[in-house]
């Protein structure tokens, strides 16, 4: 009797790189979370889409009132307002969609543990739902650009480079701490707080230019530090667009995204047993 030809499904082993084929297979669920992603944040609220706006504007008028106002902290030459809100427009992007991206699939391990899709979806998905956001907030900068007299030049154009290394990097700290929180449940309550000191070591409330100068390829280290800096240098033209910070900023983004991609899917296999 001939034997049945059978097929074994076992996990790959060892450190690998994104299938990005599987990805594309799977891209209608994809748009799927992103979609829901959008609408539970803003079904049955009052305010729906101005909370895109609020949170980053109340922010820059409390920064405004004691660090521009109280603490007199240099604003490049600019009204400390549009100086603080600029760097807070792709700040508060990339701690919502980090901090969503961490807690990913603790959120969905309803749906991990009973069907299979490719893992990498679900902190992904919130890296791209949260550009709704940023373009709304983005809306009101433009607006306030307009208000103190500040009009784009050609350094705008490099605004699409930054906002992609903007998404980059959220993605890359996005999948590390995803994996991270699946296996250690304490590393949720450590994404909020490692965002917050994030911020502060991030050119938001400041300019560089209180770094010395002799320090900033180091502080660049901070992948936020030349995407905010270059977000103001191409908006405001408030000091010279910072490329040798971006260069080093756009390497370590590149090297968090391979480590956060790779960690991921070394441990994904485990993900449906340990969440």
């Amino acid at each position: 009797m001939e034997a049945k030809p059978y097929l074994v499904i076992k996990p790959r082993k060892g450190w690998q790189l994104i299938d990005f084929k599987e990805l594309k297979e799977y891209r209608d669920l994809f748009y799927i979370l992103v979609s829901r992603d959008i609408k539970v944040r803003y079904k049955q609220t009052v305010l729906g889409g101005l909370w895109a706006i609020i949170q980053p504007f109340f922010m820059m008028v409390v920064f405004t009132l004691f660090f521009g106002n109280f603490a007199r902290v240099p604003s490049d030459n600019v009204p400390y307002p549009i100086f603080n809100y600029s760097a807070l427009v792709a700040w508060t992007y990339f701690a919502n969609a980090t901090v969503s991206s961490g807690n990913s699939l603790i959120q969905e391990s309803a749906l991990i543990s009973k069907v299979y899709f490719p893992r990498l979806i679900a902190p992904l998905a919130p890296t791209l739902a949260f550009l709704l956001d940023f373009g709304i907030a983005f809306i009101i900068l433009i607006g306030m650009m307009l208000y103190y007299q500040i009009y784009p030049t050609i350094m705008t154009l490099f605004l699409p480079l930054l906002v992609i290394l903007m998404m980059f990097t959220a993605s890359g700290v996005g999948m590390l701490l995803a994996g991270l929180n699946a296996n250690y449940r304490d590393i949720r309550y450590t994404i909020t707080f490692l965002v917050q000191f994030w911020m502060f070591a991030s050119p938001v409330v400041y300019p560089v230019s209180m770094i010395p100068e002799k320090y900033h390829l180091i502080y660049a280290l901070n992948p936020m530090a030349g995407i905010i800096e270059g977000f103001r240098s191409a908006l405001l033209g408030t000091v010279a667009f910072p490329t040798q910070m971006l260069l080093v900023s756009t390497l370590v983004s590149v090297i968090v995204f391979i480590s956060g991609a790779l960690y991921f899917k070394r441990t994904e296999r485990y993900f449906a047993d340990v969440i």
